[in-house]
Formats: C-alpha cells, structure tokens, sequence
C-alpha cells in the first residue's frame, strides 16, 4: 500500500506546516527543507513540490493561503519570489493573486478548499470582498475568531480543529463544508492544529513530536480511516 503520511521536524522543529502548504495540485515548501524531507512529503502528497522563500522566510505556510486554482499572498513577498512562483504555478494553471493588507499571515487568517473557505473576522469588509473576488468558486463564511486558520486544517475531502471550539462554530464550519470535521491537536497537546499539519486529499504531513494518536485522528479526520 502507498504511504499517505510523512511524519517530519524541520530542521528540529515539528511546526511543519508553517514551513508549507498543499493543495490536491501541488505544494509549497520553504526553500531550507532538505532534499529528503522534499522528497517524503511528495510521496505522501503525489503532487509537484516547489521549493521557495516568502518575504525572504521559509514560512510559506504562515503567509500563503491557496486551493487548487488559486493562492494568495500578501504584498510583502519579494519581487523576485513572486516571479518564480507565478512561473512554476503557470505551468499548473494556477493564478497567483496579492492581496494589500496588514493582517498578512493568510494562513492564520483564512481556511480555504475548492468549494467553501472560512475568513476571520479581524478583516474590514473591503478586505473580505476582495478575498471573495480571488476565489470566486469558493462560497466563505465570517466566522466569530480572528485566526480561524491556526486552529483547523481542511482539505477536499475532510477536516480537522481544535477541541476547544464551541459547537455553534463547529456546526457552521460542517455546514459550510458538506461534512463532519474531527477534533484534535498536534505535536504532543498544541491546538494550533494548522501548525503541526500539511494536507490534501492525498495524503498528509505532521510534526514528528505528534503521538500516534494526534496522527489517527488526522488521519480520521482528513478521510483516509473509514
């Protein structure tokens, strides 16, 4: 059977998914993650990995939100860095949009598949019509927290949040998607979920410091355990 996972620190840190992001089309790594690691997360994932730098970081994770027709930065990335990553995307067809504003770390801030996407509520109304207008596909909801995307991971196929969230918000967040989300954490207790995971609906990715149990309700969760 083919490996769906790839458990992994970065350079010793087991936030993993700060340092990427997937979508069921390609992922995204920061430049500094080793050639080997590159390679296990492509296993895990089976889509093309790209390997670059945001703002001059490896965070691609922190400040990139995308599903598989879109990403969107904010405007503090490097001229140089958006013009790699608008060449390596082209080829997948897959638009590159920037997005001027001050709540930059898109990946805190938003949660997005190819059909519905969460935003927090910390943007102006203005900032959210123009995120709407990026993923015209996707259908969004406010919802009542200011870093919805630290707190869950969600892909095509299934999801996952903290265990803390009310059950008016995880209700919403189910309706919105089409399916039941599964509660957890990662690496050993943080509920940051988003932190510690990259995910699509092929495979996943978490922090090596995570137990196997953290591992079986992600793998629950994203829809791999039946």
């Amino acid at each position: 059977m083919e490996r769906h996972t790839a458990i992994i620190n970065v350079q010793g840190d087991p936030n993993v998914g700060l340092y990427g992001l997937a979508t069921d089309k390609f992922c995204l790594l920061g430049k500094s993650i080793r050639e080997k690691d590159a390679k296990d997360i492509a296993n895990a994932l089976k889509v093309p990995v790209f390997q670059l730098s945001f703002y001059g970081t490896d965070l691609v994770g922190l400040f990139a939100v995308a599903n598989s027709n879109t990403i969107l930065l904010p405007d503090i990335i490097y001229d140089y860095e958006l013009k790699k990553l608008r060449k390596e995307l082209a080829k997948l067809n897959v638009k590159v949009e920037i997005l001027e504003t001050n709540h930059s770390a898109f990946g805190n801030n938003l949660i997005v598949n190819d059909k519905a996407g969460f935003i927090s509520n910390a943007y102006s109304e203005d900032e959210i019509e123009k995120i709407k207008k990026v993923f015209p596909k996707v259908k969004f909801e406010i919802l009542d927290l200011s870093i919805p995307g630290s707190i869950g991971k969600v892909t095509n196929k299934g999801g996952i949040f903290e265990p803390n969230l009310p059950d008016t918000i995880i209700k919403k967040i189910e309706k919105s998607l089409g399916f039941e989300v599964g509660l957890g954490t990662v690496n050993m207790g943080n509920p940051f979920i988003s932190s510690g995971i990259i995910a699509n609906s092929f495979g996943f990715v978490m922090g090596a410091n995570s137990s196997g149990f953290e591992v079986t309700r992600v793998d629950e969760s994203l829809g791999f355990l039946q």
